[in-house]
């Protein structure tokens, strides 16, 4: 089956329709409109520098509910010990451009793109692009960012400059959404570290109906900050039997 290409059209073909790799069509633009309907038709985008834009729908697709957000002990410790101020967009721009210049798994180059930066930092303009961040001493150590909309979050990326920064960074935007009652988090393809934070795999068909459900919900724009139970939440103890990790 060829690839689909996108004109000027602010469309999308079914997510059915997507190869067995997950990529569903080429082209189009990122304009806000238009990763506002892809993320709300469970679609994005994941292409490099210098390619046509590339927009995927995988099959299965990686899904955190924020309720069975599984915390290591060894995380834990390090959440109460570490001196990290947690923060929530105070510095979007700042996390996208180092996630974009983080290093990966064998060498290979970043797909977020500058048109991508500009794009999702106009999202986050708008209120739907979110970062968590971590701080030692004044200094970015670690973020994550991602999309909101109705119930859900789609996590993008995340770095890190000091180990176990980034996760708890994740792990603490994780219980804010939770606190806010949200209904999943979206971690789009299987990776071992998101499995260990609970993360699992959905058909499609199955994350297609919960994103359907959710985004009847409101959307939660504008400029978000940690609640003070979340951020307390996370210097305390391990309960009895929590895994050790």
């Amino acid at each position: 089956m060829p690839v689909i290409w996108l004109g000027k059209r602010l469309i999308f073909p079914p997510p059915g329709a997507a190869l067995p790799s997950g990529l569903l069509a080429a082209g189009g633009d990122l304009s806000p409109d238009r990763l506002l309907l892809a993320y709300a038709s469970g679609i994005f985008p994941w292409y490099s520098e210098g390619d046509p834009i590339l927009w995927f729908s995988p099959d299965p697709r990686m899904v955190l509910l924020p309720s069975q957000l599984r915390v290591s002990r060894s995380l834990r410790k390090f959440a109460r010990r570490a001196r990290l101020e947690l923060r929530m967009d105070t510095a979007f721009e700042a996390v996208i451009r180092a996630c974009a210049g983080a290093k990966r798994p064998g060498g290979e180059g970043t797909w977020i793109t500058k048109d991508m930066i500009r794009a999702y930092s106009r999202l986050h303009e708008m209120g739907y692009a979110h970062s968590a961040e971590a701080w030692v001493e004044g200094r970015l150590a670690a973020g994550v960012y991602g999309v909101s909309l109705g119930g859900a979050f789609f996590a993008e990326s995340m770095f890190t400059r000091l180990p176990n920064a980034s996760k708890t960074a994740l792990v603490a935007l994780v219980r804010q959404v939770h606190a806010w009652n949200f209904d999943f988090v979206d971690c789009q393809v299987h990776t071992e570290n998101l499995a260990r934070f609970g993360a699992t795999e959905w058909p499609r068909g199955r994350f297609l109906g919960a994103l359907d459900r959710t985004l009847r919900r409101p959307t939660l724009r504008g400029r978000w900050s940690f609640e003070r139970d979340v951020l307390e939440a996370l210097r305390e103890p391990a309960p009895e039997g929590t895994k050790p990790g």
